[in-house]
């Protein structure tokens, strides 16, 4: 059976982080919304509230494929939640728009990001087999966010990602790092533009690169779109 707008059914193989990376929230603030004892705990066929309470849910972006599954055993550091309001100071998306104001799609278009790194694009945005940019460079090169926010994830635990770092800048975008050989952040931390957040590695990667993603609502859109300006 289909879930409700605004609601999410547990699959078999999901986790709490997969299924918030794919809505775009924070894993800790799906426990709060739907009472669970710890982020491991989903049973499939759950039903799972996954946009704030009180919060019309956007409509979904078709045609864009989910993100990979999430290994189960990593360790979590508590963060506090509120099922009222999310942790990160992330004002809730706007439910209606007034007559002659720019629609949420035409607002994200003008929204820029600075590269996170400088060097060689080694793989571009694919929807069915890279969700994102791989930019290469070397060992212990600093990574930077690339836009103000507050760091909802960092860890090793979603499979693929390696060493992993998730920045929500605001109700609609988050920025993903992956693959780097030490994290400089932590989940809660808030984080200017240009902040050096990570060093470049190869963790769960065959070479040393940073792989790059943007996510609108939760789902993977194409990074180039979104840089300011080339490298």
């Amino acid at each position: 059976m289909p879930a409700p707008p605004g609601y999410y059914r547990v699959k078999p193989g999901d986790t709490v982080y997969r299924i918030a990376l794919e809505n775009g929230q924070h894993y800790q603030d799906i426990v709060a919304w739907n009472n669970l004892p710890s982020p491991s705990q989903v049973a499939v066929n759950q039903l799972l509230r996954v946009t704030p309470p009180g919060v019309e849910p956007a409509p979904p972006t078709p045609g864009v494929s989910t993100a990979p599954v999430v290994d189960d055993a990593v360790e979590v550091r508590s963060l506090e939640s509120s099922p009222a309001a999310n942790s990160y100071g992330v004002a809730p998306p706007i439910a209606s728009i007034a007559p002659g104001a720019q629609t949420p799609a035409a607002a994200a278009a003008v929204i820029a990001f600075s590269w996170p790194v400088r060097g060689p694009v080694l793989d571009t945005f694919n929807e069915l087999k890279n969700k994102g940019l791989d930019i290469g460079g070397v060992v212990g090169t600093p990574i930077s966010a690339a836009a103000e926010g507050r760091v909802v994830y960092a860890g090793n635990g979603l499979r693929g990602y390696g060493n992993l770092i998730i920045i929500k800048h605001d109700a609609t975008f988050l920025t993903a790092y992956a693959h780097n050989r030490a994290l400089f952040v932590k989940e809660g931390e808030a984080v200017a533009k240009g902040q050096k957040i990570a060093e470049m590695g190869n963790s769960d990667a065959n070479r040393v690169m940073l792989h790059f993603e943007v996510r609108q609502q939760g789902k993977p859109v194409d990074p180039m779109k979104y840089l300011s300006t080339p490298q």
